[in-house]
This record gives C-alpha cells, sequence and structure tokens, in this order.
C-alpha cells in the first residue's frame, strides 16, 4: 500500500488488503458517494454540503422491509431515491494519498462519524430508548496507506442543552513499520467491522420488531 502513487491507489489497496468483505447480499459498501438523502437540517450541519465518505459499510434499505424505514427514522436512508441505499451503517472510512494531510482526513471523519450517530440516536429515539451519552458504537478510521487512524463516535448533551458530537481515537498504526504493525492495524480495522455489522444487524431487528409490535 506504501507504493500506492494517489487516492484511488490507495482506496484500491486497502480495499483489497485491509478491509474484510462479507457474502451478505444486502451489506453493502459505497465509495465516494454523498449522502443525498440525508437531511439539511439536522443540529450539527446546517449549511454544510451532504457528507460524502470515501468509504461506508452497512445495511441496505431493502433489509429494513416491510418496515418503511425512511419515514419510520428520520436521516437512516442515506442515498436519495436509491434502492439499495446503505441505510443506519456504523462504520465509514477516508482516504488520502500519499503525502496527503491526514488532519483534514479526521476532519472528515468526524463529520461523517456525526452523521451515523446521528442517524443512530433518531432510530433509538424511535424504540423509545435514547442514546446513552458517551456509549460509543460508530466508528471511521483514515488511512493513507501508511498510516491508519481509528475512532470512536458518540454524542452527548452540552451545558447549553445542545447536542455535541464527540470523535475520540481508539487507535493509531504505522501500517509500514513491520509486519506484526501491518497485523496488528489489519486485525483492528477488520474488528471494527466486525462490530460494526453486528450493531446494524442488532438496530435493524429492534426496529422491526418495535415496528411489528405497533401494528
Amino acid at each position: 500500500i506504501e507504493r500506492a502513487l494517489n487516492e484511488a491507489s490507495v482506496v484500491f489497496e486497502s480495499n483489497s488488503r485491509l478491509l474484510k468483505s462479507y457474502s451478505d447480499k444486502n451489506y453493502n459498501r459505497a465509495f465516494n458517494k454523498a449522502f443525498t438523502g440525508f437531511p439539511k437540517n439536522a443540529d450539527f450541519n446546517d449549511g454544510l454540503s451532504a457528507p460524502q465518505p470515501d468509504f461506508v459499510e452497512g445495511l441496505g434499505v431493502k433489509e429494513f422491509h416491510p418496515l418503511p424505514i425512511k419515514d419510520y427514522v428520520d436521516g437512516a436512508v442515506l442515498h436519495k431515491d436509491h434502492p439499495h441505499s446503505i441505510t443506519l451503517p456504523h462504520l465509514a472510512g477516508e482516504f488520502k494519498g500519499p503525502g496527503k494531510n491526514l488532519r483534514h482526513a479526521r476532519l472528515q471523519s468526524a463529520y461523517d462519524g456525526a452523521t451515523l450517530v446521528h442517524g443512530r440516536n433518531q432510530a433509538l429515539d424511535s424504540l423509545g430508548e435514547p442514546a446513552i451519552a458517551g456509549h460509543a458504537k460508530v466508528t471511521t478510521f483514515t488511512t493513507d496507506g501508511t498510516n491508519l487512524n481509528l475512532f470512536a463516535h458518540y454524542a452527548a448533551p452540552s451545558e447549553d442543552g445542545t447536542t455535541k458530537y464527540h470523535q475520540y481515537p481508539i487507535n493509531s498504526t504505522i501500517l509500514t513499520n513491520s509486519l506484526q504493525d501491518f497485523k496488528q492495524g489489519y486485525r483492528q480495522l477488520r474488528n471494527a467491522q466486525d462490530c460494526a455489522r453486528e450493531e446494524s444487524y442488532k438496530l435493524r431487528d429492534q426496529l422491526k420488531e418495535h415496528w411489528k409490535a405497533r401494528k
């Protein structure tokens, strides 16, 4: 990966060497696709363009059938008018080409993470189970092919009563230091994928059961 010449190369190499692939028919991923279905008037994005992470992975909207998830949870369906839109994901990532500033990627991932946390919290509110402040279930990562950084995200009320979105580092690995460091980063990223997948299915099941009980 360290020999990747540009950002597109980093994305390709990371996808094939670092990221895990799942066989689930409707557990999808999208690359560099704007969240056109996300509301423009959420409590943190007023005036900002739609988030557009380099990578996002989660359940497709069809996995929630027959629950009309778009109407049931505001901000759940991220890609407007797309039959396979990723819905309520728990993992996103940002890639940078060699020599590019990963601090900018961290800012982008903070916005991505806040978006995913907002959707999750809206879903929990619909269940009558508000999110526990400081309880992080959303993860983002940034990489330039040499460095891999993982972040956890959550929301909590601030002193003035507004919602504040938090991002804190979980781990940073220099993938090119040694084979051991590469394997460590590889395992941590794939563990984050597994956790995100587990949370996605768990939340989907809770939503579908709640909707059926109310019918």
